[in-house]
């Protein structure tokens, strides 16, 4: 008889964008809160992006009290493309981080966002407009960190916008914080943290044509 293949433990499961996320957003609750430090919360979410398994997730909260986070068991089926529309997806990413520090950084017209981005600004500004931009995946990360100083991030209509970031003494957010594009649109998480500074997810500003065109 053919030995039928054993089925894999919880720990084992392949951790998906969705698990990271969810424990990403754990310890910037915790670092709010002051359980961890700014640096040891880095630390840990080296390790939580680069994680492959359930159970490689799981020792970063061991020392948190109450968070215990379980696997996800459904799957969410991508949409597919509409048939005629352009695609915003496809490349590979020209650009994986934007630093500025007591300065300015920005990333703005035709350019290919990887499936990761990491966005940090300390004293300074970081600028990333995705207006033009292309995706590498389906579904992107942008991690924001802002410190004293401020991260904007200008979203088209044509994408699917989730922001779960936090702010303490400053603000993580915007008027297109959660925003649904067409079917087939690319995805974008949006997490991170502001400390004393802020994260500014916005629309693009309507040219004055468009804006004569409104009134008429």
């Amino acid at each position: 008889m053919t030995e039928q293949p054993s089925i894999p433990g919880p720990d084992e499961m392949r951790a998906s964008n969705a698990d990271r996320e969810r424990f990403a957003k754990v310890l910037h609750d915790a670092m709010a809160e002051g359980r961890l430090t700014v640096t040891e919360m880095e630390e840990r979410l080296d390790r939580v992006y680069a994680a492959k398994t359930f159970g490689e997730l799981q020792p970063v909260l061991r020392d948190l009290p109450n968070q215990v986070v379980p696997a996800q068991q459904h799957h969410v089926a991508q949409p597919q493309p509409q048939p005629g529309a352009p695609s915003r997806i496809g490349g590979r990413g020209t650009s994986a981080t934007a630093v500025a520090i007591m300065s300015g950084a920005q990333r703005k017209g035709v350019w290919t966002v990887p499936p990761t981005f990491n966005a940090v600004a300390v004293m300074g500004g970081v600028e990333l407009d995705l207006t033009h931009a292309r995706f590498e995946d389906p579904e992107t990360t942008i991690q924001a960190f802002a410190l004293m100083g401020g991260v904007e991030i200008i979203v088209p209509p044509d994408i699917t916008v989730h922001v779960n970031g936090a702010g303490f003494m400053g603000g993580f957010g915007g008027r297109v914080a959660n925003q649904v594009g067409p079917p087939g649109s690319p995805v974008l998480r949006i997490t991170g943290f502001a400390l004393m500074g802020g994260v500014d997810v916005r629309a693009p500003k309507k040219s004055r044509r468009d804006r004569d065109q409104i009134a008429e």
